[in-house]
């Protein structure tokens, strides 16, 4: 079901960014480095910049995306602006659109709504959803084997066993659960998002069928998008309702092609979209050179293991810091298919692995997500990706119904 990728162009890049709080940084610095880059990342072409929702991590400041979007809009002129993700589950479907209506209001024809579905759960085992991982016995096998490729190569490690009900049961992220409210049983996904959509559309009535319009929202001009980590009721939901589709390859590499097909395969045509739009996100660190950047990006794998042992993301550390780190095997494990597929290395060693996984899923544009300790180190390999990325590439035509 993937389709091909025009070689006579490269697909636009974009921007993912968490706010990443550094070690020794103050959170006003990193929020203000997130609306620097923003501007930077402007200036390199990038068509979007996306904000994502994490909540109580001592490294991460994006807990709050629309008043980040409005922040960022508000220091940017051109650059989309959106959220990767709202999590869903964390707020009604009128607060969604009221919140996105109002900054839609201020700078039309800009702003995105990513959607994500909150993983939350009440406390003891999470109960299996189709976009969560397979049971533990359904996961890893032998760790001796060969790491599963797509058919150009790509790199789809699989996660570690079990790594979603660990985190899911752990009492961090229980305690985190009941701050958010999102213990109690709340809408189901698909209706929430069905609701947000009537509410836009104005088209809204409730079951006892009373009108209700949303101001502001009703007639909003925000693009709505589904992001997904799997094949399952996201991917879906994207496809049916006829949204545009983000596949989250950066946090789950081994089942992104399954993600992208699904979408494909339900996808209707829409008022919104004539034809299926999907975007891959990818972590990337590009430097002057390979060990150059090799260097920038060690702080990634205490970062991304700090977040999957479920003590909440640390502040980034610098290469220094992360030297001193001990590691066991099992650590290394916790965190292998993350490294494994985080784009490491110069602008030339980069592209190259890029458009590998946009020609593996089809990709009609590919989301970015650099973090590293030095704000400029951050801003050069963005800088330094997108002038590769648009050298002697001609500026791509836009498909019918193609996002913008």
């Amino acid at each position: 079901m993937t389709k091909d990728v025009n070689p006579d162009r490269r697909v636009p890049l974009s921007v993912l960014d968490l706010i990443p709080v550094t070690s020794g940084q103050h959170v006003g610095e990193a929020v203000g480095n997130a609306v620097d880059l923003a501007r930077r990342t402007e200036e390199f072409g990038y068509r979007r910049f996306w904000i994502a929702e994490h909540h109580l991590n001592p490294g991460v400041a994006g807990s709050a995306p629309a008043v980040a979007i409005a922040l960022i809009a508000a220091n940017t002129s051109s650059i989309r602006v959106g959220s990767g993700a709202v999590l869903a589950g964390n707020y009604s479907a009128l607060g969604i659109v009221e919140q996105f209506g109002l900054i839609d209001a201020l700078y039309p024809g800009r702003i995105d709504l990513g959607l994500g579905r909150s993983a939350h759960r009440a406390p003891g085992p999470p109960p299996k959803t189709d976009d969560q991982a397979p049971a533990d016995d359904q996961l890893n096998t032998d760790d001796h084997e060969p790491v599963p490729t797509a058919e150009n190569g790509l790199l789809l490690p699989k996660g570690p066993k079990g790594l979603l009900g660990r985190i899911g049961r752990s009492p961090r992220f229980i305690a985190q659960a009941k701050l958010l409210g999102s213990l109690e049983v709340g809408q189901e996904y698909t209706d929430q998002v069905g609701d947000l959509l009537s509410l836009v559309a104005g088209e809204y009535a409730d079951d006892d069928g009373v009108a209700l319009h949303a101001v502001p929202g009703e007639g909003a001009g925000f693009e709505v998008w589904v992001l997904g980590s799997s094949g399952g009721e996201s991917a879906h939901l994207a496809g049916t309702r006829g949204l545009p589709f983000a596949a989250n390859y950066h946090v789950a590499p081994e089942r992104v092609l399954e993600a992208v097909d699904a979408y494909r395969s339900a996808f209707k045509p829409s008022e919104r979209l004539a034809e299926p739009y999907v975007a891959i996100s990818a972590d990337v660190v590009v430097a002057e050179d390979d060990e150059s950047a090799r260097r920038l990006a060690a702080g990634y794998a205490p970062w991304v293991r700090s977040i999957r042992s479920g003590q909440g993301a640390i502040r980034f550390p610098s290469p220094e810091e992360a030297d001193r780190l001990e590691w066991s095997d099992a650590d290394r494990a916790l965190v292998a298919d993350r490294t494994l597929t985080q784009f490491v290395g110069s602008a030339e060693t980069v592209t190259a692995r890029l458009e590998q996984l946009a020609e593996a899923t089809g990709a009609d544009e590919l989301i970015i997500t650099t973090i590293t300790h030095r704000h400029a180190d951050r801003v050069q390999s963005y800088r330094l990706l997108a002038e590769h990325w648009t050298k002697s590439s001609p500026t791509p035509t836009a498909p019918e119904g193609d996002p913008r």
